[in-house]
């Protein structure tokens, strides 16, 4: 793959995290199961506090959304104080939980309550943010090059700033100029990388976008913003259409800057 030079008028450089900045194992085989593996005890454990309750409420009205959907699993009200009535609530709410991950939902509801449990154990230090070694390092030059450095996940923006404030290299939040989730839009439509530039105070043109997925980099491509698709360890093979078509990178060493003014 060698040197890919950035082109003059690129400004900011957008990040997307899974595949990108971290490895696609350490949200498949870490994260998403401490989910699966946690729930039911943390709930238990928060049950009485008014964020869980919030939590739980929110899917609540998503379950009542699904309700049409093959295999929802709908999460009642609590009609008393018993202690038998609370487990079959919370047993609902897991089973929920459950049956959303194994769809690969992207609820807001769902993304709330894993962002909150992801808070927690970051805290802790169960869990920490895996970053890719190059990424820190490349950082640190684009932003003395005189870069703007944002990032752009389908995770919250809590769960982002949880993952690289208790990182694998320290807390490396001060690296990045901003953040953004799919509430400015999905990765996957174009729209999306005008609203970001909006926000930057740029034009689309002056972006160059890094992730792994093909389907977000031509939509990042449609509203005029340069792309580079990142090769890493784990990802998704590409075709070989895809591959002669987009420029790829496999480290972030690869990017040559030119010359700041």
């Amino acid at each position: 793959m060698g040197v890919l030079p950035v082109p003059a008028e690129v400004r900011a450089i957008l990040l997307d995290i899974e595949g990108t900045t971290t490895p696609i194992a350490f949200v498949q085989e870490t994260l998403f199961p401490y989910i699966k593996d946690n729930v039911k005890e943390y709930l238990r454990t928060h049950w009485q506090e008014e964020e869980c309750q919030r939590d739980v409420g929110l899917l609540r009205k998503q379950a009542q959304e699904d309700s049409s959907l093959d295999g929802a699993v709908p999460i009642p009200l609590e009609s008393g104080s018993g202690e038998e009535e609370l487990e079959r609530v919370i047993q609902a709410v897991v089973d929920n939980v459950h049956w959303q991950m194994s769809l690969d939902r992207k609820t807001t509801a769902l993304k709330q309550l894993q962002g909150h449990m992801w808070r927690a154990a970051y805290a802790t230090g169960d869990v920490k943010g895996e970053i890719f070694e190059d990424v820190v390092p490349a950082i640190r030059k684009w932003r003395e090059a005189g870069m703007k450095v944002y990032i752009y996940s389908s995770g919250s923006i809590e769960a982002q700033k949880l993952l690289f404030g208790y990182s694998t290299e320290g807390d490396i939040l001060e690296l990045f100029d901003g953040h953004f989730d799919t509430k400015i839009g999905p990765k996957v439509e174009s729209e999306s990388y005008r609203r970001i530039a909006a926000s930057i105070g740029c034009a689309t043109n002056n972006i160059l976008f890094l992730t792994d997925v093909p389907r977000e980099a031509n939509a990042a491509e449609e509203a005029d913003t340069h792309v580079a698709v990142v090769i890493r360890p784990g990802n998704a093979g590409l075709t070989d259409d895809e591959k002669s078509y987009y420029s790829l990178i496999s480290s972030f060493t690869e990017l040559f800057l030119p010359s700041s003014t």
